[in-house]
């Protein structure tokens, strides 16, 4: 990183400074790097502690950095690419799928994904699953099965846990899938969310609503809450397009 003054840029230090350290992060820094302490890279960019911890909060917030406790501040690895807009549509757990069985429970779904599922009052199974990039959690999912879609399924055979949570994908691809509808919204991290993400609670979240349809019906239902910090919506089926730095958009 080179020294840059910063005494007459008309925008806001700190916004400025997010900027030459951006740059900085895309050429001179490789991911999981550590940064240099706040004292020197202060000196080096000659503002204020203070100025220059806003810069830092800004591209943490953005997903660029991520502070640890115990090492420092580093490079973030790359959002992680959530397709939304795919003309793919296969089951959840079909080939290529990342998503890690947790468990599996029977239980009453909310309200709305029982009115979704037409089931009533009526216990669905629901298979919690987990995805992680670089080593950290990004996005935690619940998918809602009605126990129509996997008649044959058996305690039996798969009495709880991931095991289960396999069993009743496994049962699942038994159906032929018509289609799939998908939608996306802004939210806010709830408790157990937060604790899976390892983020504060009120972090801000994307969710991913996604209806399995077959045989003229909505067979499942999955609901995925993705770290807004860590992920990026993608529409197609190439989803490792990066691009950090926009030179039409610094110009303008």
């Amino acid at each position: 990183m080179g020294t840059t003054q910063l005494e007459s840029v008309p925008e806001p230090k700190y916004w400025h400074l997010k900027t030459v350290l951006t740059e900085a992060l895309d050429s001179e820094f490789s991911v999981g790097e550590i940064l240099p302490n706040e004292r020197d890279l202060a000196a080096r960019y000659g503002v204020a502690r203070a100025t220059l911890r806003q810069a830092l909060e800004q591209l943490e917030l953005e997903g660029r950095l991520q502070r640890r406790r115990g090492v420092g501040t580093t490079v973030a690895p790359p959002r992680m690419g959530v397709a939304v807009g795919t003309s793919r549509h296969t089951w959840p757990g079909a080939g290529g799928d990342v998503w890690q069985p947790v468990d599996c429970v029977r239980s009453v779904p909310p309200a709305s994904v029982a009115a979704a599922l037409e089931t009533g009052g009526e216990e669905v199974h629901i298979v919690r699953r987990s995805r992680t990039s670089h080593g950290r959690s990004v996005a935690t999912e619940l998918l809602y099965v009605p126990a129509a879609s996997v008649p044959d399924l058996t305690a039996i055979d798969a009495p709880s846990g991931p095991s289960r949570a396999r069993a009743v994908l496994r049962e699942l691809h038994r159906l032929e899938l018509d289609g799939q509808d998908r939608a996306v919204e802004l939210g806010s991290a709830g408790a157990d969310d937060a604790r899976e993400l390892d983020r504060l609670p009120g972090s801000p979240v994307l969710v991913l609503t996604t209806r399995f349809h077959a045989a003229g019906r909505t067979a499942a239902l999955s609901v995925a809450t993705y770290r807004a910090d860590t992920c990026r919506l993608t529409f197609g089926d190439s989803p490792d397009v990066e691009i950090h730095d926009d030179p039409a958009r610094r110009a303008s």
